[in-house]
């Protein structure tokens, strides 16, 4: 049986490294995430203009099939919380993490640390700033960022969300 790849957060992050997966042959995903295509996510998610309005996990879903249409895609439209995250990842080996919010990144990384799958999060991914990107290996946890530059006083620059993102769907070709 191959291996199963849960993506929790379609934006940016978990958009692109399932974008990046599917093109480097990985051929079972499971993507979640409970949000809609909006206008301001087009500069640096895998959606297009006419897909605004549309389940991310739906709209997602098609896009990678156009890339490779026996690609086999799971999607879960819903929000994960600590009543769920277990049994939503259940039979997934790796899970990518692309939350926005820290508290949400938090729950994942805690949720799974300890256990036998492998966890790729992401922490720092706004600004311009290229050059201080790098990963750490916490535990079954790696993280890849600059490590400190917040969303919150910082602009989403769309070549360091991909950047990142190239990085992480790297770190998960490489996992065994």
């Amino acid at each position: 049986m191959e291996r199963k790849i849960g993506i929790a957060g379609l934006g940016g992050i978990g958009s692109r490294v399932a974008e990046l997966l599917v093109r480097s042959g990985e051929q079972r995903l499971t993507l979640i995430d409970f949000d809609r295509v909006e206008p301001s996510n087009l500069n640096r998610q895998f959606y297009f203009a006419h897909q605004t309005g549309g389940l991310k996990t739906e709209m997602l879903k098609k896009n990678l099939q156009q890339i490779r249409p026996l690609v086999e895609i799971e999607t879960k439209t819903l929000k994960i919380d600590k009543g769920n995250i277990c049994s939503l990842f259940s039979d997934c080996t790796i899970i990518v993490e692309g939350f926005d919010r820290k508290e949400s990144k938090k729950m994942l990384v805690e949720t799974f640390a300890r256990t036998e799958k492998q966890v790729v999060s992401a922490s720092g991914i706004a600004g311009f700033n290229l050059d201080a990107i790098g990963h750490r290996q916490i535990g079954n946890c790696t993280i890849v960022g600059d490590f400190s530059t917040d969303e919150a006083e910082n602009p989403l620059f769309p070549p360091k969300v991909l950047v990142v993102a190239a990085m992480m769907a790297g770190i998960v070709l490489k996992t065994t």
